[in-house]
């Protein structure tokens, strides 16, 4: 038998890509897992809060909304919850520390989640798929988050 092992990266990255098969947002599927010591803490996909319709249920919940650095308008789903608080919000449910951990997210993160992962102690966001968000890869360079594209 011989099959290639995956390197850590794409064995990580292959289980964000599997979390966000939970999505139950009809406009992305975005995953997200948090690893310490190359050990899985946590994960998290874009889903509506507990309690609440998912968008696959009772459909997006479309705003417009102003971006925060920028005069853009630009379509939100205000029904659901991104991947990577999902994945911040179960390490605190399970008082769990993230602090120096690496994030394994589908898509790179919006300016709001950006803000979150560093004050998580979130060292490392490793992505797949690019969402030019500037003020998010502004602030990770700033307070020393490393931001790396998977496969580069």
């Amino acid at each position: 038998m011989d099959t290639k092992r995956p390197s850590t990266e794409e064995y990580f990255m292959g289980i964000a890509r599997l979390v966000k098969e939970r999505s139950t947002c009809n406009r992305a599927h975005v995953g997200a897992i948090i690893v310490k010591d190359k050990r899985i803490i946590t994960t998290g996909y874009n889903g509506a809060p507990k309690g609440m319709p998912h968008c696959t249920d009772a459909g997006c919940n479309i705003t417009k909304m102003k971006h925060p650095q920028s005069d853009n308008m630009e379509d939100h789903c205000t029904r659901t919850l991104h991947a990577e608080q999902n994945a911040i919000i179960q390490a605190a449910i399970f008082g769990t520390s993230i602090n120096n951990g690496v994030m394994y997210c589908t898509h790179s993160p919006c300016f709001n989640c950006a803000k979150m992962i560093i004050n998580a102690g979130i060292k490392e966001v490793v992505f797949e798929n690019g969402y030019p968000d500037k003020f998010a890869e502004e602030i990770f360079s700033k307070c020393e988050v490393k931001l790396t594209k998977f496969g580069k």
